[in-house]
């Protein structure tokens, strides 16, 4: 049994060791906890504020009151890969994010004058992060341990992993209800189920005296529930279409379920600094206590809030011919207001603005194309960003088409690739460049009954 490692201990509170807030937004297109690609429609779209078609059960309720009578079924599969890369002082670690094929479900029901409808998808992050030679802030921390009692990095092999999962779940219910011809609005809410573990390890190992030096070992599961009510009006007449919709703020606060939280030297190593420092037992005792105060978050049972935030939407759709469309669409994350761990919300200058544009149209009754693009703007400070931790701006851009097989089915796909901004930040330990890149391909049937 390792004992603790005090000396550890005063570098992690240098370096922020325990300060792990890990989002993997691997499909996403939208803030930094929220998605909002779910159909492929917005794959090759993007702005869908203002549609009338089944992706309305997410993008725009209230609209399924101009929609197709009776029932619609929509089943869409999305396959995204990024890359998350960290590069220090001309060092670069390759964070490798991936995700099964993401699906996602559409129904809805309209009978008149009102509409019943449901969306069951990933609506938070949604993947996998691997770094196989873990994060600098982690190995220059055991490098800077060991450097700093006498032992030189040319002595031992630095073996360091870093992974994680982070998945949303969410189920939403909408009624929806034409209150005037040119009126409609919504009401509707989201359970939302968060899954997520944080695995990780950097040991100092194969010295020629003692072996393994020194260990730091995090494997930690989170699961929890949150709730999002939701609201939306669409006013139509004539070609113009307006919309807006506005989630509330999502309280999300998982229970730690921790495997492993470990910081230590090895025995060897260990028994000679106690044969040979009189000081050592009485610096370890005192010591553990303020370790215990930088692990507390991660924990068996500590619960850590990831909150998705207030989301407002408003977007503005104009049919040109019967065949041409258009829409601009706004949408605005309170991030600042959505509880994060260790209130790292308050680093952000200010919510996520995202500004959406498309255009859609009919080659022919079988035949549609389509193409759009993004812009989102997160807030984002040095005081924000981290290692296990960060975001880049984006411009997205996406394309793709769809083809009415007959009048009850109808094939969707779609590809759109996410160009970031490198976001450089001057670390206590050298210069950090955070870089990252995104694609998406996704098919989808849309079902008419």
């Amino acid at each position: 049994m390792k004992k603790r490692l005090f000396v550890l201990l005063l570098c992690a509170a240098h370096f922020q060791l325990f300060t792990l807030n890990v989002e993997f937004p691997t499909v996403t297109a939208g803030g930094l906890m929220t998605n909002t690609n779910y159909h492929i429609a917005f794959d090759r779209m993007m702005a869908r504020g203002a549609t009338f078609d089944i992706d309305a059960a997410y993008s725009n309720p209230a609209g399924l009151a101009w929609g197709r009578e009776g029932w619609q079924l929509s089943l869409n599969f999305q396959k995204p890969w990024q890359n998350r890369d960290i590069t220090l002082d001309g060092t670069k670690y390759e964070g490798v994010a991936s995700a099964p094929i993401v699906p996602a479900l559409f129904a809805s029901y309209k009978k008149d004058r009102w509409a019943l409808s449901t969306m069951i998808g990933i609506v938070g992050s949604g993947g996998f992060v691997k770094y196989d030679n873990g994060v600098p802030m982690f190995n220059v921390l055991m490098s800077g341990l060991l450097a700093n009692n006498g032992i030189q990095p040319n002595t031992y092999k630095l073996d360091a992993e870093m992974k994680g999962k982070q998945y949303i779940y969410g189920a939403q219910f909408n009624f929806t209800y034409k209150i005037l011809d040119c009126l409609s609005a919504a009401a509707g809410i989201r359970a939302n189920y968060y899954d997520g573990y944080y695995r990780g390890h950097v040991k100092a190992i194969d010295h020629p005296a003692f072996g393994e030096l020194a260990a730091l070992l995090l494997d930690v599961d989170q699961k929890g529930w949150g709730f999002t009510p939701m609201v939306s009006v669409n006013f139509h007449q004539g070609p113009l279409t307006l919309t807006a919709r506005y989630e509330f703020r999502t309280k999300v606060n998982p229970k730690n379920d921790t495997n492993v939280l470990d910081a230590g030297l090895g025995q060897n190593l260990m028994a000679y600094m106690m044969a040979n420092d009189p000081y050592a037992q009485a610096k370890l005792g005192e010591l553990q206590q303020k370790l215990g105060a930088y692990t507390a978050p991660y924990q068996d049972g500590v619960r850590t809030r990831y909150d998705m935030p207030a989301l407002l939407s408003v977007a503005a759709g104009y049919e040109f011919t019967p065949k041409l469309r258009a829409t601009l669409e706004y949408h605005f994350f309170d991030d600042k207001n959505a509880k994060m761990a260790n209130d790292r919300q308050k680093e952000l200058t200010h919510g996520t603005h995202e500004i959406l544009a498309g255009v859609e149209y009919d080659i022919n009754e079988k035949f549609t194309v389509s193409c759009g693009g993004q812009r989102t703007d997160y807030g984002l400070s040095d005081g924000y960003q981290q290692n296990t931790s960060f975001a880049c701006d984006s411009y997205s851009i996406g394309l793709g088409g769809a083809w009415n097989i007959n009048e009850k089915l109808r094939l969707n796909a779609g590809y759109f690739i996410s160009i970031y901004s490198d976001y450089e930040k001057q670390a206590t330990y050298g210069r950090e460049t955070y870089s990252r890149t995104n694609n998406v391909v996704g098919l989808g049937l849309d079902f008419r009954f």
